[in-house]
């Protein structure tokens, strides 16, 4: 009801992405030998449907652009309504399908379970990106009380402070100093703009992670921290140990490690690297701008490893 509400036509997407991965878990329980197969076709369906959705309308466009240099016509531009939260449920069904195979955890028996766990409301639109095996349990079974509850509500009202209060006042300084021409901003100005962007969107992201960590908790449920004072980081390695941390492990785990995280010898490392960071970049939106970030961070951890 949640995701119909602002999604009354993709939220039948929600489902048959629901439906494709719980499949696979009962694929994978009772047909091991097909596990291979069956764990990458899934994860290539999730993929392509976040392409398709997020990427689709990007890709046309820069085609459209080689077009134009070498010549060639045009192709019709794909523009399509991205779904809300669609990045964060399919990372989700990603992991409880590579989870199954893993055998990290059982899959699930009843499809409710897996429904529940992709569509549920308080992490669904902005995190935290949670893994099946932490809350399995929880699926099946819960409970709360009063204690819980005053907790949850009182996680979600801090939330609730940082976003309201500090973040949404602070973009209204930070959108009007952007708007400024570029002949009237000064360095300190430029510096002053840069701090306060980079509070408004702290307070911002990490406030709805409290919010839905404290709305889990009245319900039930536990999840992952996402925060933990990412700016008193000392280095960059340490900075993505502290901020979006289940987007950070969820890259490590399913990108990184598999592609031989710094098993292979250094420069087999360091591509491991750049190549997360391109695509973490990428996650975020689809701009080159969005890349060029990604990649300077993939820079300065390379760098630090050099040092």
């Amino acid at each position: 009801v949640f995701y119909a509400w602002g999604e009354p036509l993709f939220v039948l997407l929600l489902v048959a992405v629901a439906i494709v991965n719980y499949a696979a878990g009962l694929i994978l329980d009772r047909w091991r030998s097909y596990g291979f197969l069956t764990v990458c076709a899934t994860v290539a369906i999730n993929v392509v449907i976040l392409v398709f959705f997020k990427y689709a309308e990007f890709l046309t466009q820069n085609c459209n652009i080689l077009c134009a240099l070498w010549g060639l016509p045009k192709i019709p531009e794909i523009r399509i309504h991205l779904p809300l939260g669609l990045s964060f449920f399919l990372f989700q069904a990603i992991t409880y399908s590579v989870d199954v195979y893993r055998r990290h955890c059982l899959p699930a028996q009843q499809f409710t379970q897996v429904l529940l766990y992709i569509s549920l409301f308080p992490q669904l639109v902005a995190g935290p990106i949670v893994r099946y095996e932490e809350i399995a349990e929880r699926l099946k079974r819960r409970y709360t009380n009063l204690e819980r509850v005053a907790g949850g509500l009182e996680r979600f009202i801090i939330g609730l402070a940082k976003k309201v209060v500090i973040a949404d006042s602070l973009g209204g300084v930070v959108d009007a100093l952007f708007a400024l021409p570029a002949g009237e901003i000064g360095m300190l100005t430029a510096w002053f703009a840069a701090l306060l962007f980079a509070l408004q969107i702290f307070f911002d992201f990490s406030g709805y992670s409290d919010m839905a960590i404290g709305i889990g908790k009245c319900l039930g449920f536990h999840f992952p921290e996402n925060f933990n004072q990412p700016y008193r980081s000392g280095s960059m390695q340490e900075f993505w140990r502290r901020w979006h941390m289940t987007l950070s492990r969820w890259f490590r785990d399913y990108i990184y490690i598999p592609l031989g995280g710094n098993r292979r010898g250094p420069f087999r490392t360091y591509l491991n690297l750049l190549g997360v960071f391109a695509l973490t970049g990428f996650w975020h939106g689809a701009s080159w701008n969005f890349l060029a970030w990604g990649m300077i961070h993939g820079v300065f951890l390379l760098l630090e490893r050099l040092g």
